[in-house]
């Protein structure tokens, strides 16, 4: 009795080791889940959506891996994203923080902002008034809600995704021309009026090797004002079913 029981404890431990052994690999080289803090994404991505992202879209590089170990020198299996992909990055100024954004500009792209119409070497990009959109302006506790303009915007490849403009002459709405480098992309958060990306210095321009993978679907989403991360009893009630397995585009 004493061997089987033994032979069943070592059993039960094999399975859980190779358990993790399995899921360490995928999330390091097949699909690794995030989580979306910010609404720069909005209306694309909400506060409390978690998402997988697929490590293998674009190939890899050390920032594919866990821990950014730095076991060889740019991309392998590379595959450049396309314009329109909303991809997550290492944050080029410090190599460390997650980004989530939109590629709108490829190597030798011209990209400028002009009075809140993006412009992809010089031509504007179609930019159709869909309705009004409804977002949480509130702080904390505060409940508030705000009226912004949503519109779908298609890129010069036929692609199309919906964008939130409070208005036409915010602080980014209008910028210089800034050209793409090679080996890097120009990157921009569907709430135009409300993100940190490639048009800041604080983010600029994206390079190859900072790519982590294409953002696929959303797996599980709650409200995050109804419930925090670590109110796992209120997640139920506050889960937004009709987001759960949606498709990112």
């Amino acid at each position: 009795m004493s061997k089987r029981k033994s032979g069943g404890v070592l059993d039960t431990i094999r399975t859980v080791i190779y358990a993790v052994l399995i899921a360490v690999v995928v999330r390091a080289f097949a699909y690794e889940p995030f989580n979306i803090p910010s609404g720069s994404m909005i209306p694309t991505l909400l506060v409390g959506d978690f998402l997988f992202v697929s490590k293998f879209s674009y190939g890899y590089s050390r920032y594919s891996l866990p821990f950014g170990l730095p076991l060889f020198e740019g991309r392998i299996f590379e595959s450049p994203p396309e314009r329109g992909d909303v991809a997550v990055f290492k944050l080029p100024t410090d190599g460390k923080t997650d980004y989530i954004k939109r590629i709108v500009g490829l190597p030798g792209d011209r990209i400028q902002v002009r009075e809140g119409v993006l412009h992809i070497n010089g031509e504007p990009v179609e930019r159709t008034l869909i309705d009004d959109y409804m977002i949480d302006a509130g702080i904390g506790m505060i409940e508030m809600r705000e009226t912004v303009d949503l519109y779908e915007e298609t890129l010069p490849n036929g692609k199309s995704h919906y964008i939130i403009e409070r208005s036409d002459h915010a602080a980014l709405d209008d910028t210089p021309v800034f050209t793409v480098p090679p080996g890097h992309y120009f990157a921009m958060g569907d709430n135009r009026d409300n993100s940190q990306d490639s048009r800041t210095s604080m983010v600029g321009f994206i390079p190859a090797e900072n790519l982590v993978g294409r953002a696929e679907f959303i797996f599980y989403s709650h409200s995050a004002r109804d419930a925090s991360p670590l109110e796992i009893w209120k997640w139920l009630p506050a889960t937004r079913f009709d987001r759960l397995l949606d498709a990112i585009e």
